[in-house]
C-alpha cells in the first residue's frame, strides 16, 4: 500500500511535525501482512529546517530554482492578501489559497494508492490544485490541523460562526462586507467540495464537531484519530541529565515551562500566563518557581514577570525538546483556541503534568487533577490555581506517572498507525 502525505513543511510548525510523526509511525508498521510504503511530499523547507536525508521524505522544491519558485508562490499568496488584511497581526492567519503548485503529474502523486492531505497552505496547494487532486479519483484522507478547510480562509474563527452558513463580513479583513474575500473563497470551496470524495480525520473531537457543524463539510465522513508520538524518544529522563542537556543548574527550585512557535501569537495565551504568575506570586509567596520559555519571542515580554526567566530560544533538536519537558515540573498551555497541541502530547509522554485552558481539544488530553489541571478559558485566576495545585501536590510522582500512562494509551505510534491503516484499507476496498 502506497500512501503519499502532502504537507507544506517537513518539520516547521505543529501540523508539519504531526504529519511527519505519522509518516514515521506508518513506516514502522507491518500490520496484518500489509506493508505501508509511506512518502511525505513537502512543499518547501524553512531556514531552520535544513535539507537532510530522511527516509520517504521528498521535497517539491528540490533545487535552487524550485526553491525560488516555491518562495515566489508564498510571496504571491501573501501579497494577494496584503491589501485585504485588517492589520499585520492577522497576516499569516488567513489563507486565500490563490497560488499553489500543480502536483497532478508528480511521481509521488501518480504512484500513490492513497493521498493524505495535511496542512497545505502558504503557496503549496491552491484551491485549483485541490480540485485537480480530487479529480484524480484516488482515495483521499485529510487530517484537519485547524479550521481552514471549512472556513472562508481563516485558520481559526476566533468566535465567528459565519462558517455555519456562509462566510461574509470577515473580522480578519480590512473592509468586511456581504461579498468580501471570505465570501468568495467560501464559494470556491463549495464548488470544489460538491463533487469531492474525502474522508476527514481531525485529531480532536472538538475540531470534528466544528467541521460537522459547518456548511462545507457537514455531509462528509469523519474519523477522529489523534496525533502519534514516538514514546521511546519522548520519555521521562533523569532531571540531572535534562539540566545538563540545556546547561541548566541542578537545583530544587521548581520550574514552569511555556512554549510556542511564536510566543507573541495572541491565540497561545501568553498574556494569561503572565497574569497567572502575578496572581500566583501574590497568593502563594512561598512558591518561587523559575520560568522556562521556548520559541520565538521578545525579551521585553518576560521582563515584568515576577519570577526569574530563562528564554531557551527556538529548540531545534528532539533531545533539547525532551530535556525541556523533563527539566520542569509543569507545562503551561493557556491557548485560547487549539486543536490537539503537540506540546501537550510531548509533555505528557515525558511524564510532565500540564495546566491548560478548557478549550479546543485540550480537555481531551488533560484529565483534570489526574495528569494536570483544566482552567476555564481566559481565567488567569484558575490558571494560577492550576499551577499551585501541581506545585503543592502531595504526591507529584503520581501526576507524572498518570501523565506518561495517558500518553502511552492514547498517542502511541502503534495505536495511531493501526487506526490509519484500517481507514486506508477501508477506503481502498470501497
Amino acid at each position: 500500500m502506497r500512501v503519499t502525505h502532502l504537507s507544506t513543511y517537513h518539520l516547521f510548525g505543529g501540523a508539519a511535525v504531526a504529519a511527519n510523526r505519522l509518516h514515521r509511525a506508518l513506516q514502522k508498521q507491518i500490520w496484518t501482512g500489509t506493508a505501508v510504503e509511506s512518502t511525505i511530499l513537502v512543499g518547501t523547507a524553512k531556514r531552520l529546517e535544513p535539507h537532510r536525508p530522511a527516509p520517504g521524505v521528498t521535497y517539491l522544491a528540490n533545487n535552487f530554482l524550485a526553491e525560488q519558485t516555491a518562495f515566489g508562490r508564498f510571496v504571491a499568496e501573501r501579497l494577494y492578501f496584503l491589501p485585504q488584511e485588517r492589520d499585520p497581526s492577522v497576516r499569516f492567519q488567513f489563507s486565500p489559497a490563490r497560488f499553489g503548485a500543480n502536483l497532478d503529474f508528480h511521481p509521488a502523486i501518480q504512484q500513490a494508492d492513497v493521498l493524505h492531505l495535511h496542512w497545505i497552505n502558504f503557496g503549496f496547494l491552491s484551491l485549483d490544485g485541490l480540485r485537480s487532486l480530487f479529480d484524480l479519483g484516488k482515495p483521499i484522507v485529510w487530517t484537519l490541523h485547524d479550521q481552514w478547510a471549512f472556513t472562508g480562509g481563516c485558520h481559526y474563527s476566533r468566535g465567528c460562526d459565519h462558517f455555519l452558513t456562509h462566510c461574509h463580513h470577515c473580522p480578519y479583513l480590512k473592509k468586511p462586507d456581504e461579498k468580501d474575500l471570505s465570501y468568495r473563497v467560501f464559494k470556491q470551496k463549495e464548488a470544489i467540495f460538491k463533487k469531492a470524495k474525502v474522508h476527514f480525520t481531525p485529531p480532536s473531537h472538538w475540531l470534528t464537531n466544528e467541521a460537522k457543524r459547518s456548511t462545507l463539510l457537514r455531509d462528509f465522513p469523519f474519523t477522529v484519530i489523534p496525533y502519534a508520538i514516538d514514546q521511546h524518544a519522548f520519555c521521562p529522563i533523569d532531571r540531572t541529565e535534562a539540566n545538563a542537556q540545556l546547561d541548566l543548574p541542578n537545583t530544587d527550585q521548581p520550574r514552569l515551562l511555556f512554549g510556542s512557535a511564536n510566543v507573541t501569537d495572541t491565540r497561545k495565551g501568553f498574556r494569561y500566563f503572565a497574569e497567572a504568575l502575578v496572581l500566583l506570586n501574590q497568593q502563594h509567596p512561598d512558591l518561587t518557581p523559575e520560568i522556562l520559555i521556548f520559541g520565538k519571542g521578545r525579551s521585553y515580554l518576560f521582563n515584568e514577570l515576577p519570577y526569574p526567566v530563562r528564554h531557551l530560544g527556538i529548540l531545534t533538536t528532539e533531545d533539547d525538546i525532551v530535556a525541556a519537558y523533563n527539566a520542569t515540573d509543569v507545562m503551561v498551555v493557556p491557548s485560547l483556541e487549539d486543536n490537539l497541541p503537540n506540546t501537550v502530547i510531548e509533555a505528557l509522554a515525558c511524564g510532565t503534568p500540564v495546566v491548560g485552558f478548557r478549550t479546543g481539544g485540550i480537555p481531551e488530553m488533560i484529565d483534570h487533577q489526574q495528569n494536570g489541571y483544566l482552567a476555564d478559558a481566559g481565567s488567569a485566576q484558575e490558571l494560577a490555581d492550576g499551577l499551585a495545585f501541581v506545585l503543592t501536590h502531595q504526591n507529584p510522582e503520581s501526576l507524572r506517572q498518570n501523565a506518561r500512562q495517558s500518553a502511552e494509551s492514547r498517542f502511541s505510534e502503534d495505536v495511531v498507525a493501526r487506526q490509519h491503516i484500517e481507514l486506508y484499507q477501508k477506503l481502498m476496498s470501497e
